[in-house]
């Protein structure tokens, strides 16, 4: 009776063996078509901002177009002299449009009137620098201007790294050789291996907070962060051998 039981043991391990290793061969044969195999391969490597904006705005208030204009023009010498303390210079500091609208009296229900009790303006400010650090620390102190009596209204700052457009050919390259490696892989367990490149599609990049696992189809280009995480995608098909 024993020995039927080990029979039959041996019996279901040696079936359990034979369906995972045609398993294992129809999920490589399935991506190979007409002796080729398509496989996608990915990079990832993180990056340092070397540019950064910060865009603000000084908001007036008058009784009149003319009153929140004159304010406005008032504290731009405030402004850009702070700026300047902030260590940057003429040609990184940017004054803008100026924007506005008139401000009605609302009636007890909420809803507003015709009747116009006074104009609201602003102006946008924008710094720029390579000195990622500077931009960060003029976003935090910006609000120190109130003191002085100038209201202001802050953005996030936007941080991007030059040069992209360089890494992106060589992470393109390593996604590839990742794309190799995969097929290979793949490839053992039917005994074959891996020929010539016979098409490549370079998929979106992903470029996200270094902490950041999100992707997107139409992929994501973050301005949040000065660290960022550039990941390649590359769709390659190699010829079987």
């Amino acid at each position: 009776m024993l020995e039927k039981i080990e029979k039959f043991q041996l019996l279901l391990l040696a079936l359990i063996l034979g369906i995972s290793g045609i398993i294992a061969t129809f999920i490589v044969t399935k991506t190979m078509s007409k002796d080729v195999i398509t496989v996608t391969g990915s990079y990832s490597q993180t990056v340092t901002s070397d540019k950064g904006v910060y865009e603000f705005e000084v908001i007036a208030r008058g009784s009149s177009r003319a009153d929140a204009y004159a304010i406005l023009k008032k504290q731009k010498p405030i402004v850009i002299k702070f700026l300047k303390e902030q260590g940057f210079t003429d040609d990184q500091i940017e004054a803008k449009y100026i924007n506005g609208y008139n401000l009605y009296r609302t009636n007890y229900n909420g809803n507003s009137t015709n009747e116009i009790i006074g104009f609201n303006a602003d102006q946008r400010y924008s710094v720029k620098s390579d000195d990622v650090e500077k931009i960060k620390k003029v976003s935090i102190d910006i609000n120190t201007l109130t003191e002085q009596g100038v209201d202001i209204s802050g953005y996030e700052p936007s941080y991007f790294y030059s040069k992209l457009s360089d890494l992106k050919i060589e992470m393109l390259e390593k996604a590839s050789n990742d794309a190799k490696q995969r097929a290979k892989a793949m490839l053992k367990a039917t005994h074959n291996s891996v020929g010539k490149i016979q098409s490549l599609q370079m998929g979106v990049f992903q470029i996200t907070p270094e902490d950041s696992n999100d992707v997107s189809d139409m992929g994501i280009s973050d301005s949040s962060s000065i660290k960022k995480k550039v990941t390649s995608v590359a769709n390659v098909t190699f010829r079987i051998k």
